[in-house]
Formats: structure tokens, sequence, C-alpha cells
């Protein structure tokens, strides 16, 4: 007998009662009681309510010990907390859910102060910052030292209350509600206990907003409370929205090891105890994690439960240890009570004792998948919080970052249910199948997900972990709908998902490692894997990184002498401009999201191009799906001429269109304009060269552009060349005293001095400078600079004319017999060639 299809709706009674509200928020952890509380700031006048599954304060944010990572220290930025975020999620976090994370989560921080959190100070009042594994800044703020997530929750706990925002405890959300158009309309819930809303209910809202938490459950040993056990996915999924990137469950490194035989909610002993200086160890005293990375004991999460996982295979034992004894008494006493009361509980005292720790699993990356203010693929779904995908985390989480990215992004929910304020449609009519999974079954689930589907992972394990889950489905029995019954769905329904995506990634990326494919592979698997249930089952998609720029463009940039990385980042910068708050509300407003267009980018002007791949990066970004130039990049074009062709979601096209053009316009104007200063020059011994006035972040790319122009590039940076200007002559007492200063303390670099007479060009040749910049001379004085060299016979120095140059003298110039002529006006202050963006329709 083949085992049944997974469920596309819960087994469960009619509902016996309904309750209105304007948003219903499903989770009371972090997530989603910042959602309610900043959804009621906006419409104190609507409804808010807040369902959840135990007490209103339990679930996994009150057991987060290390704390909340964000940019709160002068000498951090947020760019190095995006670097350290991009580093850990191993080439698959979105840049611009990132991005947003580091910069809007320091402002996110202190509104959770002003809700009533309390955090650490030190003794002269400023907050008290430590650092975590994958972090290079201490930027963790943390409260009762290692009891974060208790204050944050009662801070939030408390503000709900007394906000008078309406609360349902003990209630398990079962499935969506939706309309005939397939928009969210609100969920069924169980509530258990006694009251007016005992038993299956409904809830009816203009917006739905999972903050559910996470499914560490699915395995035997896991940090995550009981209640954890992926019932917002599982939701998700029979909904009909997308979950993404499932197959990325980070285990985390450290966790307090009872024995062979325990399961279920382990103790946690948190990264910040290595952040402090705590180092891991095996059973002969060494520490195994020098050598492993640079950052050692620091590592990022799936760097270090790797190293302990390849050390207990490597010496039979199924622990491995953390030695804090170094700290002393009083620092485990005030830095981490909580880890050394449970500590001791166990029977170890972490003062003396080493602490015994293996991997668990802890947190999933992976998610319903949401876009930057938390829309899943559902109209009115909304998710935020460990349930949701938002980008954030990629292939591994960096610590810390999963409190702050609740605050962001369930503010970011908040306000646009706030600004669309969807209306709901008559109730949706469904037939879809129901069905349940026999609860005794949970533990076979969590046992076999260990086995074969936890940290390490090969095809056998997972065809074996896939084979069992099949068998799981199946029951003699009638189920009867109970909350055992339906908590068992969820986790099968979430295991299935995950041990399917886990065997379709062929690599080993991440906290995914799969010991048959050891290697991470960025041209096969540099993307994400999208699942959606249906009547006919699981399907799967193979989703391309939408920050990953394709191969060849990338080659093509480094053939350039351009940093792809670099020219990524320029575009996450130019995006981010445009794209930080509602999004293109035109095209969204305008344009049906399903319609399909094609266009042309044509020349509005002669010149010569440049920028084309650029251009042609950031529309592949933002989803189109086909691109072909037409031109090349150094080309003279005419007007009218078809540069590039693109096609893809209308929406996409426009919104793309005016960062690709404010690229490529501009290079094409820097090309264009050289190319008009090497024409002029043409047939003379002289070549054209720029300067460092760029636009900041752009001078790569501008000098690119310079270099398709057919001009030449001068120092990319203070540090190619020592170039002494009138400025350093001044303040060395001389251009020979200025020269031998850099002389001895740089025997080997380059020198290059500029001067503005003939005196001192003397004095530099004198010197032996190896360039020298004629600044503001005139033609007749150029020619005189030009005969002195030669009559000296210094055939090593080149002369640069600078300063005061117009295309209609360049030729007059070039002809004295100067080397190079600098235009700082190629790159400051070029006329951008007008380029644009037609439609086809």
């Amino acid at each position: 007998m083949s085992a049944p299809a997974i469920p596309l709706r819960l087994t469960a009674p009619d509902p016996g009662w309904t309750a209105e509200a304007d948003v219903v928020v499903v989770g009371s952890g972090i997530a989603g009681l910042t959602v309610a509380l900043r959804y009621a700031e906006l419409a104190p006048d609507e409804r808010v309510l807040v369902v959840t599954k135990d007490v209103l304060s339990s679930g996994s944010t009150r057991w987060a010990q290390g704390g909340i990572a964000a940019v709160l220290d002068p000498g951090d930025s947020p760019d190095e907390h995006l670097n350290d975020t991009l580093l850990a999620g191993v080439g698959l976090c979105d840049t611009q859910a990132v991005r947003t994370l580091v910069t809007e989560g320091p402002g996110a921080l202190r509104r959770l102060m002003d809700r009533g959190a309390r955090f650490d100070r030190t003794p002269d009042g400023r907050l008290q910052l430590t650092r975590e594994g994958g972090h290079r800044r201490d930027r963790i703020v943390h409260a009762g030292g290692d009891a974060t997530g208790a204050e944050v929750q009662r801070a939030l706990v408390e503000a709900v209350r007394a906000s008078g925002i309406e609360v349902i405890e003990h209630a398990l959300v079962l499935d969506l509600l939706k309309d005939a158009r397939g928009r969210a309309t609100g969920v069924t819930l169980h509530v258990m206990g006694e009251g007016a809303r005992d038993g299956v209910g409904a809830v009816r809202a203009r917006a739905v907003v999972l903050a559910t938490g996470g499914m560490g459950q699915v395995y035997a040993a896991t940090t995550n409370p009981v209640v954890s056990t992926g019932d917002g996915v599982a939701l998700a999924l029979r909904a009909g929205a997308v979950v993404r990137d499932l197959e990325f469950v980070q285990f985390h490194p450290t966790v307090l090891w009872l024995g062979e035989d325990s399961t279920g909610q382990q103790p946690l002993i948190s990264e910040a105890v290595r952040g402090e200086g705590a180092f891991l160890v095996d059973h002969d005293g060494e520490r195994f994690m020098t050598g492993v990375h640079e950052l050692a004991d620091l590592a990022p999460r799936d760097v270090v439960a790797k190293a302990i996982m390849r050390r207990m295979r490597e010496t039979g034992r199924d622990h491995v240890f953390l030695d804090g004894r170094h700290f002393g008494a009083e620092t485990w006493q005030t830095r981490f009570p909580t880890i050394q009361a449970v500590c001791r509980a166990n029977g170890i005292d972490p003062v003396t004792d080493l602490i015994p720790v293996s991997p668990a699993a802890h947190y999933a990356s992976g998610g319903v998948r949401t876009d930057l203010h938390g829309r899943t693929s559902i109209e009115g779904l909304y998710a935020c919080g460990e349930v949701a995908c938002t980008g954030v985390h990629g292939a591994n989480r960096l610590a810390s970052n999963s409190l702050l990215e609740g605050l962001v992004f369930a503010e970011r929910i908040a306000e646009d249910v706030h600004r669309s304020r969807p209306r709901p449609g008559p109730p949706e009519r469904t037939e879809a199948p129901a069905g349940l999974v026999d609860p005794r079954v949970r533990p076979r689930i969590q046992r076999h997900m260990s086995t074969g589907a936890g940290v390490l992972r090969s095809r056998d394990s997972l065809v074996t972990t896939a084979r069992a889950l099949r068998d799981a489905r199946w029951t003699p029995v009638h189920v009867a709908p109970c909350t055992e019954s339906w908590e068992a769905t969820n986790l099968l329904t979430v295991a299935t998902v995950l041990a399917g995506t886990a065997a379709a990634r062929l690599e080993t990326r991440g906290s995914h490692w799969r010991e048959d494919h050891p290697e991470r592979d960025d041209h096969e698997w540099l993307g994400h894997l999208d699942v959606t249930l249906t009547e006919e089952g699981l399907h799967m998609t193979f989703t391309p990184h939408g920050d990953a720029m394709p191969g060849r463009l990338a080659q093509e940039l480094t053939a350039a002498g351009l940093d792809p990385a670099g020219v990524d980042a320029v575009i996450d910068r130019a995006l981010a401009e445009d794209l930080s708050a509602a999004g293109d509300v035109t095209s969204i407003a305008t344009i049906p999201a399903g319609q399909l267009s094609s266009g042309d980018l044509v020349a509005r002007a002669d010149g010569v191009v440049a920028g084309l791949a650029v251009a042609e990066a950031v529309f592949l970004r933002l989803g189109a799906t086909r691109t072909e130039r037409k031109a090349k990049d150094g080309e003279r074009v005419r007007r009218g001429e078809v540069l590039m062709s693109v096609e893809g979601p209308t929406r996409a096209l426009l919104t793309a269109e005016r960062t690709a053009l404010n690229l490529v316009t501009h290079l094409s104007g820097i090309a264009t304009l050289t190319g008009r200063w090497v024409e002029a020059i043409s047939g003379t011994g002289a070549r054209v060269r720029d300067s460092r006035k760029t636009l900041p972040g752009l001078r790569a790319l501008e000098k690119y552009a310079v270099r398709c122009g057919g001009g030449l590039n001068h120092r990319m940076s203070l540090s190619d060349a020592a170039l002494i200007k009138d400025n350093h002559v001044v303040a060395a007492g001389g251009v020979a005293q200025a020269f031998r200063a850099v002389r001895e303390r740089y025997p080997d670099l380059p020198i290059e001095v500029e001067v503005d007479s003939l005196a001192e060009l003397e004095e530099a040749l004198d010197e032996g400078a190896d360039l020298i910049l004629l600044d503001n001379f005139t033609v007749e004085q150029t020619a005189q600079a030009v005969q002195i060299v030669r009559n000296r016979g210094s055939k090593a120095v080149a002369l640069e004319a600078s300063g005061g140059l117009t295309l209609e003298s360049a030729r007059d110039v070039a002809e004295t017999g100067v080397d190079y002529l600098a235009v700082g006006a190629l790159t400051h202050s070029a006329p951008a060639l007008d380029v644009a963006l037609d439609l086809r329709g």
C-alpha cells in the first residue's frame, strides 16, 4: 500500500466560534509581539489579536542567551556588520535584506529599549557590548549576563499587557482561511482549556502574520522549546505558500551534553561564552579549532559544528569540551549566571570543570519565503522571525542576528499592513484533502531526522530518512483530531520538505553538510530550493540566487579589470536608495503582478558606450528573464541605436530601469568625453589620462569607462605611488626635502612630483622623479619643459600636462612632446550620454 499524500488541510471540527480582527498575529516571541505593538501604535482604533500556542511569555525568544547584534559602537559600521553576515551566509544572503537589517537595526533596538527592555551597561552607563562567533567587532548587547531573551520577552509582554492588545493563549493555529481570490482572510485554531473559546474556532482578519518560531522539535535533540513544531511552516505549505531553503538548519555547536540517550530540549551554552574567551578542547586537552579558521573558536557556527563533528569522529567520542575555567567564579556569576546554574544543576561546575558539549538542532535559516516587507507569496499573509526566510541568514545564521531580524522585519510588516490596508473578498470554498498523522510516530520522525538529516548527511542517509518519513504517513487506525495529531502532522510535513531539499542539494554549504558532496559548488548550487505543496505532492524549484551575478558576467568584469563583488556592492547601494521604503509604488499600482514585457536600451545621442554589463547585472538582479546586448563597451554608437534588449516581468524591468540607466548613462558619458579628448590628440605621441577626481564608490567603474573611451588610468588610490603636490612641498620646505622624505620612508615606491615652475622642474629632475606633472603650464612653458628633459637626456622620466587644459588647446599641448594629458573633467564633470529604456509591450 502506498503512503497517503501530505494533507492540504488538517482534519478538524468545524469552527465553533469566530473572532474578528484587523490583524491577527500568530506567535508571541519578539517578532510577533513587535508586530502587534507597532501596529497598535500606527492604528490605535483598530483591533490587533495575538494568538499564541502556550502562555504569552513562552516560545523561543526567552531562551535566547547571547544577545542582539547591532551597530552601536562609533568604531563599528553597518558595512562591517553586513560583511560579517554575508560571510556567514556563504553566498546565499539577500544583500538588500541584510543591508535593511544592519541599517535599521540600531533604531529598532533603541525602540525596544523604549518599550522597557533593560540591557547590561558599563559602570559609566554605556551599553556593554560583547562579541560572538563570526563577528569581527564587539556589537552584541545582552541582558542579565546571559538572559537576554528572558528580558526582551518580559519587556514585550508587559508592553502588550499595558496596551490592551487582545491575546488568546493556549491556541494552536491549524490552517489559513482564504477568500475566493486566494487571499488570506484569517486562521482556524484550537484553544486548549476552558472558556467561551474552547476548541476549534476561527479568527477573521484583513492580514495574517505568522510569527510561530522554529521547528527544532523535528529532531530528537534541540535547543528549541517543546512548542517549536514547525506549525507556521506547515500551515504555509498547506495554504500553497512558497517555502525556501529548509535544508539549512543551524546546529548550535555548544549544547550541554547530557548523555547519549538524552532527547528533547537541551541546555544551550551560549556562543557568548566563547566570545568572552572560552575555547574548545578534545578529550586530550587539544585546542582543535586553531588552524581550522582565522577566527578559531569564534568562527561561524557551521564551521565550529563541523569541526566538532570531525573531532568526535576521529576520536570515537560523542562530545568535546568547552573550557572556561580561566574566567574565575566572579565572571561566571556576573556574566553567565543562567548557564552556570544549568551546568551546576547537571553536576558540572564551570568554574572548575570542563563543560561537555556537542552540536544540536538550533535554528532554521530557511522558512516561508518573504520579501523586504514580510509579504509571502500569498496576498495578505506575512511572516517574520524564525518561521520566515527573509534572505538575511542565507545558508547559515550569524550569531545574534535573529532577534534583530525579528525586530526590524516585524516593524516593516506592521507599517506595510497599515499602508496597504487590504480588504478580503468572499470566503473560499475548498475541498482540499484533509488528513492527520498518528501522533505515536513523532519519536520515530525525530530519531530518523537526527540520524539521517542532522549535522552529517549523505545520499544513503537521506534516502533512508525519506523512506521512513513516507512510511510514517500510513497508519492502520483512525487518528482523532487533537493537539498531538496536529503537531505530529506538522512535524512530518516539515521533515519531509527538509529531507527532500537536503537530498536535492548536492553540495556542502553553510549548515548543510553532505559527506558525499563535501565541497561548495557555486557553479551548480548558488541558488535557493523553493518548495510548494499541491494535491500532486511537493513541487521543488531551483531559483538562482538573486544576488548572484551570472558567471559569464563576473568573468567579463574580471577580464575588464573590475571586481565583480565591488560592482555588486555598487548595485546594492543604488538599489537600496531606490527600494528602501515601499518599493516601486507606481509600478506596483499600475502593472499587474504577472505581466511580462520586453524592451530596448536605446541611445538618444551619439557617443561611446560603457557599463552595459553593469546595467545587465541590475536587470538580472531584479528578475529579468532574458538579456541580449547589441553593442559592446567601448564602441561608438549612433542616436537611435539599440544597445541591449531585455525581457521579463514588467514591474521588474521598470523597477530596474532607473538604477541601470543611472549607471550606463554616467559611464557612457565618461567614455564619450574621453573619446573626444583621444580624438583631439590623435597622431601625437601623447596619451589622455584621468585623475582621482571620482565620485565616492564609483572610482573603479569610472576609470573603466575612461579605458572604454581610449584613455589611460592614473593612480587608483593614494598608495599606488607617491605624488608630491604643492602643499606637500610647502609642508616639507621644498621639492627636494619632500622628495627625500618620501624616498627614505618608501624606498621602492614610484615618486611623482607636481611642479608649477621650471625651477621646480629642475629640482625634481635632480632628485630623480619618475613622473613630473606640469601644473597649469602654458603651451610655451610646456615646450620648454620638454626641451629641458631632452637636453638632460632623462629618458626615464615622463612628463604630464595638467590643469587649465581644454579640448581646443589639447592638440597644441600634445604636440610639445609631453607624454600625458591629465584631464580631471573626464570623471568629475562628464555630461551623461542620454540612454533610455523603451518598452515594446
